[in-house]
């Protein structure tokens, strides 16, 4: 007999088919509620800022403040201290090299000046008087010799007649023999006072050159003496500007005290002021540009002072082509001044999210426009226009640059 068999209701296919549907309603509901579920705020698209990433050069640069200075400048310090008697040229002024400034009076250092002037005169004419007595001495030993010499012939001139004489038996042999002592001993005289004619010379020679050495520098310390009253008047070493003048009428001047400088007006350069956090990294050569009636101008560091002072440190900068037709000492540049090589990198404009995150994290703008979502980013370099991104985003993004303030630790911004 047939038994009527039903149909079951939950097959293992139908099982799977549920499971299947089953999961995909969870994977749903989980981004649309489970997804959404962290922290949130609406922001109006007018109150931010969206910058895109940008895949393009980076030149890592510092802003700095520079001054003009010119390219040579000439200090002028007392060499001797006195009373302004007189200025005859005014700070500001053009003058020419040999131009008198000013003149300072000191009765103290004339006197000293003529104190000395006659010590040393009075040592210059000692040592004149020395030099006569030595040329004088030596005359005499010369005479001395010329008197020997001339005894000398006469006395050989009796020696040998007397030897003829002798030798014929017209007079004694105790004549003779006078003779012939008086003409050896006239000899042995001249012999004598030739050689301290020889050893007197070669004293005086020595003592001579010292004399005439000394006298020399007598005679340079004279000049140096009588050139301290002329250090009383200031004239230009140089052809420049008298840029200027710390000295008024009456005024007391020590010696090396500054009076004043004088610009040459052949160039200027640009002494720029640094934070000592990028003295490791400022050498000489290094290139920065600023912008000066509408035109860009390039400089060169060509000098680095190591001091350090109030956490600044200073560096001279020379135009590298040409400079500003206009440009005037003591101006203000304002001077991008790189600190590397310019290089490809990705992107991301500065702007006021950098103070809330410390460039941890960022906002970033979804591909659909209506939400920025939070992420975590690591920032490199930077200079005042860009920062470079190391990780944490690509190129083509949009990312909120404004600033986060009032935002707090939401994950996720609503842009309306």
């Amino acid at each position: 007999m047939d038994r009527k068999i039903e149909k079951k209701k939950w097959t293992p296919k139908k099982f799977v088919l549920l499971a299947a549907i089953g999961l995909f309603v969870f994977f749903i509901l989980y981004n649309l509620v489970i997804s959404e579920s962290g922290s949130r705020l609406n922001v109006d698209l007018e109150r931010i800022t969206i910058s895109t990433v940008q895949l393009g050069e980076f030149l890592e640069f510092i802003p700095v403040s520079g001054t003009v200075i010119p390219l040579r400048t000439i200090y002028l310090d007392a060499i001797e201290g006195g009373r302004v008697q007189k200025i005859h040229i005014e700070d500001g002024s053009f003058i020419e090299q040999g131009d008198t400034i000013l003149t300072l009076t000191n009765n103290t250092l004339q006197l000293d000046v003529f104190n000395r002037e006659a010590q040393i005169l009075e040592q210059i004419n000692n040592l004149q008087n020395t030099r006569l007595n030595l040329q004088q001495q030596r005359l005499q030993l010369r005479d001395r010799v010329l008197n020997h010499e001339y005894q000398m012939m006469n006395r050989k001139r009796m020696y040998n007649q007397n030897k003829e004489l002798w030798e014929k038996n017209l007079i004694s042999e105790r004549e003779y023999l006078d003779s012939k002592e008086a003409y050896e001993q006239t000899v042995r005289q001249l012999d004598l006072v030739s050689e301290t004619l020889r050893l007197d010379s070669l004293a005086t020679e020595n003592q001579l050159r010292h004399i005439e050495s000394s006298l020399t520098r007598m005679m340079t310390n004279l000049e140096l003496v009588q050139r301290s009253l002329d250090n009383l008047v200031l004239t230009a070493p140089v052809t420049g500007q008298l840029t200027s003048l710390n000295a008024e009428i009456g005024e007391s001047k020590n010696r090396g005290e500054r009076l004043g400088q004088i610009d040459i007006l052949e160039g200027f350069r640009v002494r720029a002021s640094i934070d000592e956090h990028y003295i490791a990294r400022i050498n000489i050569g290094q290139r920065g540009e600023f912008d000066f009636a509408g035109e860009s101008y390039s400089l060169e560091i060509t000098r680095v002072y190591p001091q350090v002072r109030e956490g600044r440190f200073e560096v001279d900068m020379e135009f590298t082509d040409r400079e500003p037709d206009n440009i005037r000492r003591g101006q203000t540049l304002r001077i991008r001044l790189a600190l590397g090589a310019l290089e490809e990198a990705t992107l991301l404009a500065r702007g006021g999210f950098f103070q809330r995150t410390g460039g941890q994290w960022v906002y970033v703008v979804s591909a659909s426009g209506n939400q920025a979502i939070k992420r975590n980013i690591r920032l490199g370099r930077q200079n005042p226009q860009y920062f470079e991104i190391i990780e944490g985003l690509e190129p083509g993004e949009r990312v909120i640059t404004s600033s986060y303030d009032g935002f707090g630790d939401i994950d996720r911004l609503i842009l309306r």
